[in-house]
């Protein structure tokens, strides 16, 4: 074998080599940042939980007992994680991602949580991209507003009154900011309706379960 020959073989192992390591550190780096991903996410949906569901209305742990939920018609997205707070074992409480599409900049995301009796434990915004000084004001640091859900049940206000004011409906809007209003509203009364609907099929669901849902929500009667 030529001394150029075994020149080049060996370049080419040194490389190989080379690029092996380089590709067992990006796999290492990867595997360890993903893992502190997945950390931090898990940390964010328990402090968001805490936000819209006190610890002291259930015993179990809503996350483990979480569930799909494919209903885009209803919550805004194409898969939605519910989770199902429970106390005693018996069901206390339902809480879901769901996404308002039609947010003035863009989608907003919320979490929505719901009694037994269907009324609204607590709504959070949890990313949008709407204008700063004017539709964020959905954000529970800058306004009280996304408290006013608290309470609230599709026939508290009636149906034609889950309307921002602007259009006949009880839930105030921001001035010169409707339409961001306007989207978190329709999301929050969708939600609800979503749980008249087909919560008893969420809360009797096992654990890790994937449930699809086809229909879609009707639309409230027009304001007078």
């Amino acid at each position: 074998m030529s001394e150029g020959l075994r020149e080049s073989l060996r370049a080419g192992a040194q490389l190989a080599l080379a690029g092996l390591a380089a590709a067992l550190l990006l796999a290492g780096t990867w595997a360890l940042t993903h893992a502190r991903i997945a950390e931090s996410e898990q940390r964010a949906r328990r402090e968001a939980l805490q936000i819209v569901l006190p610890a002291t209305l259930h015993d179990n742990d809503p996350i483990a007992e979480a569930v799909q939920v494919q209903a885009p018609a209803w919550l805004g997205q194409p898969s939605s994680p519910v989770y199902r707070a429970r106390r005693g074992g018996e069901p206390v409480a339902l809480v879901f991602e769901a996404t308002a599409l039609d947010g003035y900049a863009g989608p907003i995301r919320l979490l929505v949580a719901v009694d037994q009796a269907g009324r609204v434990l607590g709504v959070r915004v949890t990313a949008h991209t709407e204008t700063p000084g004017l539709g964020d004001d959905i954000e529970a640091g800058r306004s009280d507003w996304i408290t006013r859900f608290s309470g609230r049940a599709l026939g508290d206000p009636a149906p034609s009154r889950w309307r921002v004011a602007r259009d006949g409906g009880d839930f105030p809007q921001f001035a010169g900011a409707t339409l961001t209003p306007r989207a978190v509203v329709a999301a929050v009364r969708r939600a609800l309706q979503f749980v008249a609907t087909h919560g008893e099929a969420v809360r009797a669901a096992e654990a890790g379960a994937t449930l699809s849902f086809d229909d879609a929500p009707a639309d409230p009667p027009p304001a007078r």
